[in-house]
């Protein structure tokens, strides 16, 4: 088998977990569960008593894969989102594609929507103009141009081997050698932006981020959450852009973001509206440097 270890974080997982940790069946793989209330955990005891499982508060996704990768011991790491699950022989592949481009941090295969369809998986890293292109909707003028809309790999062609600014987290194949060098995820990171951070960091230490499409992996999306934490990802914008770009850059972002999700509000009725309102009137109520500051652990 690949010297893989498949690292899963679960909350609240069911149904798709056991389709999840089937499709990596022989393979070391370590369960992260984060708190789970539906049962999870008892799922994985009974049907994978292979996998390692850890329980934990729920510390976030950043700190549940720091946790599995800890407890693997393996050449390279699969981080698998517990709604996604891996098409036969992909794993083979992946991992023989990161052997043959060992200046490859990460590489991510090609997504798909449980109807197969295509999911569109790469990404540009957030900047004011990117976050403006997706919020004020400019990019649905021409989704296909890399100048409107970047942020959502505009033009990317999603059936050849490409470099990427970064590809979604529901699946990636990671070198350790390059986490040993780089450094795990920051916890920090509660949901969203932890894999961006992740490979943004890669790709100054000079390592590439690879997207394959010659391995799939169908991914639900939004199974564990259900769009309920958008201010979560609101928030992965800023502690992304402040980080990396400084205090002054996040809060012009935080005074863009909080125009745009108005205008969204007034253009959405229903939860949708009050989804965007709220997170307006949060942007409003504090500067990114308290905005940004730690909240209680299980949010």
């Amino acid at each position: 088998m690949p010297d893989v270890a498949a690292v899963v974080v679960t909350y609240n997982a069911l149904p798709w977990v056991e389709r999840c940790l089937e499709s990596v069946r022989g393979v070391e793989t370590v369960v992260v569960d984060n708190g789970s209330t539906d049962g999870t955990p008892d799922v994985v005891r009974e049907l994978f008593p292979e996998a390692t499982l850890l329980e934990q508060g729920n510390r976030g996704l950043a700190a549940g894969w720091n946790a599995g990768m800890g407890a693997a011991g393996r050449r390279y790491f699969l981080i698998l989102n517990a709604d996604a699950w891996l098409v036969d022989g992909s794993l083979e592949r992946l991992v023989a594609f990161a052997d043959a481009h060992p200046d490859a941090a990460i590489v991510g295969p090609r997504l798909l929507n449980v109807d197969g369809t295509l999911q569109r998986s790469v990404r540009g890293f957030p900047t004011l103009w990117r976050l403006a292109t997706e919020y004020l909707f400019l990019r649905k003028l021409a989704p296909r141009s890399r100048a409107l809309n970047a942020f959502y790999g505009g033009g990317f062609a999603h059936d050849e081997v490409r470099e990427a600014d970064f590809v979604m987290g529901a699946c990636m194949l990671v070198r350790r050698e390059a986490v040993e060098q780089v450094g795990p995820l920051d916890e920090a990171f509660f949901l969203f932006s932890e894999e961006t951070d992740w490979a943004y960091r890669f790709r100054r230490a000079g390592w590439k981020v690879l997207f394959f499409p010659g391995a799939e992996c169908v991914h639900v999306g939004g199974a564990s959450h259900g769009g309920r934490l958008f201010r979560e990802n609101v928030r992965g914008h800023l502690r992304f852009l402040a980080k990396h770009r400084g205090d002054r850059y996040a809060e012009r972002a935080r005074r863009l973001l909080g125009v745009a999700l108005r205008l969204r509000a007034l253009l959405f009725r229903g939860e949708r509206g009050r989804m965007y309102r709220d997170a307006a009137e949060w942007l409003a109520s504090a500067p990114v440097s308290k905005l940004l500051a730690p909240e209680p652990l299980d949010r």
